[in-house]
């Protein structure tokens, strides 16, 4: 299995490997106050993008339409910044290509040295 994963990443005539989207809806919110306003309030999707071996974490605000973020990797439990090197993996140029097919034009990546959000379009190849 591995070896046919290498060969369609060599582009060695073997069938792409499949991605996967998982869509989730999330809301993290203070409680109400007596007025019923709240301190904070963010809605939000996160996707899951995975090739079968990799899995890529996206983040779109619900009240920032047509933008998305690309967070980082994800495996089990645990999660791992983005490199610069990253922006060219096949699973993130797919995702980069999903998310704008779905309204999303605008895609930021999370900078792990910086600690911030830099436009993507800045280090595509």
């Amino acid at each position: 299995m591995t070896l046919w994963r290498v060969a369609s990443l060599a582009g060695r005539n073997a069938p792409e490997w499949p991605m996967t989207v998982a869509v989730s809806h999330h809301v993290d919110a203070s409680e109400p106050d007596d007025d019923g306003l709240y301190t904070y309030h963010y809605e939000y999707e996160i996707y899951e993008f995975s090739d079968g071996v990799m899995t890529l974490i996206a983040r779109a605000y619900l009240d920032e339409p047509g933008s998305a973020a690309l967070i980082g990797w994800s495996k089990g439990m645990h999660s791992y910044p983005l490199r610069k090197r990253d922006l060219s993996h096949p699973l993130v140029l797919k995702a980069a290509t999903y998310l704008r097919k779905i309204g999303n034009p605008k895609l930021d990546w999370l900078d792990r040295r910086s600690k911030g959000y830099v436009p993507l379009d800045d280090f595509e190849v």
